[in-house]
């Protein structure tokens, strides 16, 4: 399922603090039945912690989506959350081409040998 061509149909949601565990069975209560009706992208712009149970919890949307035809997508990541989901390889399943496209590119690190070189 490409994440790319989620239509204007989409369902726009937001307003999250946290994914974290002890939210997770809230959020897949209220999202649930989104997902399983429509396209969603699911705006994590506000989201401002994010644990291995809220990747989970991103995942049975995804699944839960997918089992009925439809698309799902995570849309304005922060920038630590937007880490988080590159660290575990779920950027490529879960974010939209146009949150990769407007993320500005993660600053390189410099390593203290070129430091002490120069």
């Amino acid at each position: 399922m490409n994440n790319d061509r989620l239509d204007s149909n989409s369902q726009f949601v937001g307003g999250v603090r946290q994914l974290v565990r002890g939210r997770g069975q809230e959020i897949l209560e209220e999202h649930r039945p989104l997902v399983c009706s429509r396209s969603v992208r699911l705006d994590l712009s506000s989201i401002e912690r994010i644990d291995a149970a809220g990747l989970a919890t991103l995942v049975s949307l995804y699944s839960a989506a997918w089992k009925e035809g439809h698309e799902f997508a995570v849309v304005n990541p922060t920038r630590r959350v937007a880490r988080i989901l590159a660290i575990v390889g779920l950027d490529r399943i879960l974010l939209s081409k146009d949150s990769r496209e407007k993320r500005p590119p993660e600053p390189r690190p410099t390593s203290q040998m070129n430091e002490i070189a120069a």
